[in-house]
């Protein structure tokens, strides 16, 4: 694949310092290919270092002076209708930085058509691509975080290191961030979430639990969860997926920041952990029959639930840590296994593969097309979360083996052809994680070819880091370091 090409942005230049710029197109500005890396010179920049960590003061200083119990779910919240949409809009204001309007313009614009179709694809609504931006209009902190996000993914997406529009940015959001919290608006969810999705693109994710915690300890104090409709739902399940990614990333070590039960809506004290499994249950299966993006956030639930019951089956036989729920481990193991089936079997139509080949004469991975955006994820995580399971199954459940469902091959091979079939940027930043689960089980130099090509179309493609997954499946596979990425 070619060296990626920097995209245009009206006069031609990117801030190199908060009051210098440098030419966008320098040779040198570019990396090879092969020298991709999440840990570049911007994760270690002494002042992205600092301005993290100011974003954690500031958000546990807010959380600390909230009172939780003084708080209900907001009501959904979606843009004006009628003679009060027609009501003159604040101007956005782009002199709170030295970057040049025309680029911070492209910036916005790069938004709408790039960054937020990566968090909307599994909302139909289109929030952040539509309602956000609305909301931004009104909300200064909020608009220079989506400012500071698009500039960032240009900035990756050209290889761009040493180029920190996006830092400048970043700062000013954190800066405005502040009176925000302490009006107690539960829109600064949005702002939040944003910036955490910023940070955890702009450097290794292995460090994922510090920039997911001010935002768990805000969607808990706001009382906000997967069900509270409009906007802050879809922004709860973009923080989700970072949840979940980084629950995979702990290979069992970690839990989600948020415990599961913050997910839902609260239960009743008294519901025992069957009852409460199923009425959970019923809360995804009726929203899920009405709503193709609530059944593959459904997904997202189960596989966090697979991570979390992995992890507390290893802190339980290997630490010996007490466990809330003392029901037998192969009985909460068959309990959750059915559920995924149970998903699988209640897909609604636009869940379903428009178009599936099998593999055989050339063709290393099946076809699975999806029309739907949301199905590409949703079903990819259902796989995923079955290769866990499978790797947690207790020696006594006997699994039926002519399925092929029990075949943990069968279901990587899926998650495979499911992203070289569907190549949907967004589902593509969402595969990096199935695709490296499914990838540890692949034996053939044909099958890592082809899955180490789909991690550097990631890369190059959406300026998502993914190729440090790749160089972990290099180490499972038993290849040199950077041998597999040489060889494609």
């Amino acid at each position: 694949m070619d060296k990626p090409v920097a995209p245009v942005i009206p006069d031609g230049r990117i801030s190199g310092s908060f009051n210098s710029t440098a030419p966008l197109f320098e040779e040198e500005a570019f990396l090879s290919p092969g020298t991709f890396s999440s840990a570049d010179e911007y994760a270690a920049n002494p002042r992205f270092l600092e301005l993290q960590e100011e974003l954690r003061c500031v958000l546990f200083s807010a959380v600390a002076s909230l009172d939780p119990g003084t708080y209900t779910s907001p009501e959904p919240s979606e843009p004006l209708e009628g003679p009060a949409s027609r009501a003159p809009r604040p101007n956005l204001d782009f002199t709170r930085v030295s970057i040049p309007k025309i680029r911070l313009i492209y910036y916005l614009k790069n938004w709408i058509t790039e960054c937020a179709p990566y968090l909307d694809k599994f909302d139909e609504s289109r929030h952040f691509g539509v309602h956000i931006p609305i909301l931004a209009q009104r909300s200064p902190a909020l608009f220079y975080a989506i400012l500071a996000f698009s500039a960032r993914q240009t900035e990756r997406k050209a290889c761009l290191d040493k180029a920190y529009d996006s830092l400048e940015l970043y700062q000013e959001s954190i800066r405005l961030l502040a009176p925000c919290l302490q009006a107690k608006d539960p829109n600064v969810l949005v702002t939040v979430c944003i910036l955490a999705v910023m940070e955890l693109m702009s450097v290794s994710p292995r460090d994922w639990r510090r920039h997911v915690e001010g935002c768990a300890a805000l969607f808990d104090s706001f009382n906000v969860n997967g069900l509270s409709g409009g906007h802050l739902q879809a922004v709860f399940w973009c923080y989700a997926r970072m949840e979940l990614c980084g629950a995979i990333i702990s290979n069992g070590a970690e839990s989600t920041v948020l415990p599961l039960e913050k997910w839902v809506p609260a239960l009743p004290d008294a519901t025992g952990p069957n009852e409460r499994e199923v009425l959970i249950r019923d809360m995804f299966y009726q929203k899920g029959c009405a709503s193709p993006d609530m059944h593959a956030n459904w997904a997202v639930y189960l596989c966090a639930k697979t991570c979390d019951l992995a992890c507390r089956q290893t802190r339980h036989l290997e630490l010996g840590e007490t466990v809330e729920d003392t029901r037998p481990f192969a009985d909460q193991w068959t309990y959750l296994w059915e559920e995924l089936q149970f998903w699988l079997e209640q897909r609604p139509p636009a869940m379903l593969p428009i178009k599936t080949t099998g593999i055989g004469g050339g063709q290393i991975f099946p076809e699975i097309l999806f029309a739907h955006w949301a199905a590409i994820s949703g079903n990819q995580l259902y796989h995923a979360a079955c290769i866990m399971m499978l790797d947690t199954k207790p020696p006594e459940k006997i699994l039926t083996p002519a399925k092929p469902q029990f075949s943990s091959v069968w279901h990587a091979r899926r998650v495979c052809g499911i992203s070289l079939t569907n190549p949907h940027s967004g589902n593509l930043i969402n595969a990096i994680q199935p695709l490296y689960i499914a990838g540890k089980l692949l034996s053939h130099h044909s099958e890592h070819i082809e899955v180490a090509k789909l991690f550097k179309i990631v890369e190059e493609t959406t300026g998502w880091g993914a190729l440090w997954r790749l160089k972990d499946l290099e180490r499972a596979w038993g290849y040199e370091p950077g041998e597999i990425l040489s060889a494609i």
